[in-house]
């Protein structure tokens, strides 16, 4: 079953290296058949948020920011690629989110950190951790850690090493199964009884 994935990225350098890895991924998805949408400041410029999606009246978004929430309502699940600044995520990945709320609830993320050093940026993936499950969209239990992102892919995000296609294919199948079993239950939340009793008055399954 294709899925409709948004794929976000936070740097907004004009020497970023992590935007390979963000391209990787989406090329990922793409071999499994999914529809990806990449998400980032340069080619979705926000301003330091002032007002969240949620607060403009229907219709009067700036067009950037509608087309982002119509992205983000639709797909099933999100990958966060995300370097390590000071031990936390870059500030322009938080900002990007940080817009939006209702559209991230009952839907999966899977983490894809990276660094130039040989760490990974996991400190940062930690901070992430925190941060999406918060939004809404908690994160699978496995990460996908980038060592030395500058060398390991091409501009156009094909792997150097292909140690790296092997660990993306473990990765999004356990993203994949969460993803599938969220959208399920969100299509089907009275599937296993929950919302059949009236007379009791319990059990309802409802979208905070």
């Amino acid at each position: 079953m294709a899925l409709k994935i948004v794929i976000f990225y936070g740097s907004a350098r004009a020497s970023r290296q992590g935007i390979k890895a963000a391209r990787f991924v989406a090329r990922q998805c793409a071999a499994r058949g999914h529809q990806t949408t990449l998400i980032e400041p340069l080619s979705h410029p926000l301003p330091l948020l002032d007002r969240m999606y949620k607060e403009y009246a229907a219709g009067a978004a700036p067009p950037v920011l509608q087309s982002m929430a119509e992205a983000i309502d639709a797909a099933d699940g999100f990958l966060i690629v995300s370097g390590e600044y000071n031990h936390t995520v870059p500030p322009g990945l938080s900002n990007l989110m940080d817009h939006f709320l209702e559209q991230y609830f009952f839907k999966p993320s899977g983490i894809v950190s990276y660094s130039a050093g040989p760490f990974g940026g996991v400190r940062a993936a930690m901070t992430l951790r925190a941060m999406l499950g918060e939004l809404g969209t908690p994160s699978i239990p496995s990460t996908l850690p980038i060592s030395q992102v500058h060398k390991a892919f091409d501009d156009e995000g094909h792997a150097l090493d292909a140690a790296y296609e092997k660990r993306a294919d473990r990765f999004l199948t356990e993203f994949e199964w969460y993803v599938r079993a969220l959208k399920h239950a969100r299509e089907h939340p009275c599937s296993r009884g929950e919302c059949a009793s009236e007379s009791a008055g319990v059990g309802q399954v409802q979208s905070p």
